[in-house]
């Protein structure tokens, strides 16, 4: 006489459902996209047992496994294939894109440290020591921080 007294046999496909209900509840509060995989995978688990119910637990717990799984890796594809790709990568990096301008110092370079007007906003610079007015070439960005050049 063989007495299982598991209490996970007596897991229906509805106990799956609530798993992945907690599982898609979890996902809102916690950062990350950890347990929206498990909750596809405890869906899946679900209609296993709904179709197949004298498979058991064990059978269940690999389709849950299986298909959180994959659906894991479909979803990071998936996201990376989303993610949209930009002409400009330096778009919100606007010290960046004035590698390269001309400029006449603010205020002189001393001890590395000085000011450059370009437009309406004045930028510090760093760079060898220079007096106010001389011509300076950018050719370089540190933040908001500029690095010039004598022209």
């Amino acid at each position: 006489m063989v007495i299982d007294a598991s209490p996970v046999q007596d897991i229906l496909f509805w106990h799956w459902w609530i798993v992945a209900a907690a599982c898609f509840v979890l996902e809102l509060v916690v950062p990350g996209v950890l347990f929206l995989w498990l909750g596809v995978g405890a869906v899946a688990a679900g209609f296993f047992s709904l179709g197949f119910p004298g498979y058991g637990w064990r059978h269940e717990s690999m389709v849950l496994a299986g298909v959180s799984m994959a659906s894991a890796v479909v979803g990071r594809n998936w996201w990376d294939k989303m993610r949209q790709r930009t002409d400009h990568p330096e778009l919100n990096e606007r010290a960046k894109t004035l590698i390269g301008r001309t400029g006449t110092l603010e205020d002189p370079i001393a001890n590395g440290v000085g000011r450059l007007k370009l437009g309406d906003t004045s930028w510090k610079v760093r760079g060898p020591d220079l007096p106010a007015g001389v011509q300076v070439r950018i050719t370089g960005a540190d933040g908001s921080v500029l690095t010039v050049e004598a022209v």
